[in-house]
């Protein structure tokens, strides 16, 4: 009944919001990029298992764009599509490196040509870049350049403007006053500042038209390809009611696919490692016994004791860096909850909160649940508030 009801409220939101073509297409590149074998793809194109805000939805469970369960790990359909906040619904599509652009391929002969390009950025002069660019065209030193871009301040991950960073920074007056064109080189940055300097194409996007795309877009060839690039960047693409897919590159899938057909050349199978509830007769046939990635258990020991407890974890996705690496070793975590909820927690502002997560784990600083109606929201998290869905 609970599956029930929450794939009956996530179709009429769907409908009601005019998306089932979107859910469709993605289902149907999902379905041949793992139907896709072949000699450099024995297994298919390796896809995702999901990620971002589509993993909440059960529609896409049951249709095959992810591989886990919403119900099973508490997510919310809500954070994909609400009827009260109207935006485009955008699923991350992971899909191995090598194999990415002939999904792209696909989708091109499936729709046709005339109806899908990949999607245009435009690059901007920064502030920290005009002040470079226009050095170099005023025959400044690379010295005193490099100096004055350093001096703009942040602001989170982006460079302040010019302007800003001016009144925020008094060495830049100190300079100016000290060298002869300084003044000059600012105020032509200002200028110039966030006008467009170069264009790309989107690292992942793609856009399928219900009809020939020029008669939404411009359209240009990208240089030493056949393809054709929208010369409209995404914000711009989905304001003419164009959609939006994403289809992501990650090399992560390309080195498990390498790995999966290692072992299955090895004629190792999931009985050999030990898999939980693996029928040892099975192993007498060679394809019962074929190694599957997607039937290992998730609550293995060892790889926890030996691999994350350790922070051994060089080339495991999102849990390679340094800063993690350390985090991992102090945590120990020792089941599936605690990695996702370190993942969750890596990130600034929530940061702040690991050091707690740690201790309250392992029984070093009190468990605080304000009420004992909120057990079952923050229970599994010691207390703290680490998702979206907990708030």
């Amino acid at each position: 009944p609970e599956y029930q009801a929450r794939l009956n409220f996530e179709i009429d939101t769907i409908i009601q919001m005019g998306f089932p073509g979107y859910f469709l297409i993605v289902a149907d590149f999902i379905r041949w990029a793992k139907s896709c074998r072949d000699e450099k793809f024995p297994n298919g194109v390796p896809v995702g298992p999901g990620r971002g805000s589509g993993a909440g939805s059960l529609v896409a469970y049951s249709l095959g764009i992810t591989d886990l369960d919403p119900l099973r790990y508490d997510l919310l359909f809500e954070r994909f599509l609400n009827p009260e906040r109207v935006s485009m619904p955008d699923f991350d599509v992971d899909f191995c490196q090598d194999g990415r652009e002939r999904v792209i391929e696909y989708v091109r002969h499936r729709y046709g040509a005339h109806c899908v390009s990949q999607i245009a950025t435009f690059g901007t002069m920064a502030s920290k870049a005009v002040i470079r660019d226009v050095g170099r065209v005023l025959d400044f030193p690379y010295m005193l350049c490099d100096r004055l871009s350093k001096l703009v301040p942040l602001e989170g991950v982006k460079p302040v403007s010019l302007h800003k960073a001016r009144e925020m920074e008094p060495e830049f007056n100190a300079i100016i006053a000290s060298e002869e064109g300084v003044e000059e080189l600012l105020e032509l940055g200002e200028r110039l500042e966030d006008l467009t300097r170069n264009v790309g194409m989107h690292a992942g996007g793609v856009v399928i038209a219900p009809g020939k795309l020029t008669d939404f877009c411009p359209l240009y060839c990208a240089e030493g390809s056949e393809s054709t690039v929208s010369q409209y960047d995404k914000d711009d693409v989905e304001a003419v009611g164009l959609v939006k897919f994403d289809f992501l590159g990650l090399r992560t899938l390309t080195i498990i696919d390498w790995a999966v057909r290692y072992i299955q050349d090895l004629g190792i199978g999931n009985w050999d490692l030990g898999e939980a509830g693996a029928d040892k007769s099975q192993i007498q046939n060679p394809k019962s016994s074929r190694f599957n990635i997607d039937t290992i258990p998730l609550d293995d020991k060892e790889t926890y004791d030996r691999i994350f407890k350790t922070a051994n974890t060089t080339a495991v996705f999102q849990f390679e860096s340094r800063g993690m690496k350390d985090t991992l070793v102090k945590a120990k975590p020792d089941c599936l909850e605690d990695l996702i909820a370190l993942n969750a927690l890596y990130r600034p502002g929530p940061m702040d909160f690991i050091p707690d997560y740690i201790n309250r784990k392992h029984g070093k600083e009190q468990v605080i649940i304000p009420h004992p109606c909120l057990e079952k929201v923050v229970g599994s998290t010691y207390g703290i508030m680490v998702y979206q869905e907990q708030v």
